[in-house]
């Protein structure tokens, strides 16, 4: 079962470190697919998969959990893949930049729709772009969420953080908003060597989906 705590704001250890995270982690999420729902539903869930990772949500994480959530919440849902290659290039600006540009065109189309952002392995790091969490702040493209979108952002769930792997979180804004899950021995949020726990964390849906119900 992975661990929701959030941590305080470590201190900078090079983008360096998290370039080599990411590069790790390609080794371990499996290659992907195509699917989106229209409309003004009461709740979007946008969703950055991990690199490489097969289905359209993502097998690992955001498939099962979009599943979940339409069945726990009581309100229409959405779902949004982020159009990024998801690759070795980790073109994390070229997603946060998607990310950003689809919230502000939903907000624009459905002014009363809230958004969750769902981040797994590199994707985590792409949500933390467009977040503005500062580790992230150098990719090339970055695009960061304007405050008024920001508060439309109900919950965020984040699944084998690179990010969390370097003592980092999210701004202080989103912390009360954001659950991140870490699997026991996962070496990319973790300082764990069991390369199968980055792909181990179907049993911390169920939580992350409650965790997002309680928060919409």
């Amino acid at each position: 079962m992975g661990d929701r705590k959030v941590l305080p704001p470590g201190k900078w250890r090079t983008a360096w470190g998290l370039a080599i995270m990411l590069t790790i982690a390609t080794m371990f999420v499996p290659p992907s697919g195509a699917h989106a729902d229209e409309g003004c539903a009461v709740v979007d869930v946008v969703v950055a998969r991990g690199t490489g990772e097969p289905g359209w949500l993502g097998e690992e994480v955001g498939d099962p959990l979009y599943g979940m959530l339409q069945d726990r919440l009581p309100v229409s849902t959405s779902s949004y893949r982020v159009n990024y290659p998801a690759d070795y290039r980790f073109a994390v600006g070229a997603g946060s930049a998607d990310l950003v540009g689809h919230l502000a065109a939903q907000a624009a189309a459905c002014p009363d729709q809230e958004f969750v952002l769902v981040g797994y392995s590199q994707g985590a790091a792409v949500v933390h772009a467009a977040l503005g969490t500062g580790v992230v702040s150098w990719y090339p493209g970055r695009v960061q969420l304007p405050g008024d979108l920001g508060t439309r952002v109900a919950a965020v769930l984040l699944f084998g953080d690179p990010v969390r792997g370097l003592d980092w979180n999210v701004p202080g804004a989103y912390l009360s908003r954001t659950g991140d899950w870490c699997t026991g021995g996962d070496p990319i949020c973790g300082s764990g060597m069991d390369a199968d726990a980055h792909v181990a964390y179907g049993s911390d849906l169920v939580e992350a989906a409650n965790f997002a119900a309680d928060h919409i």
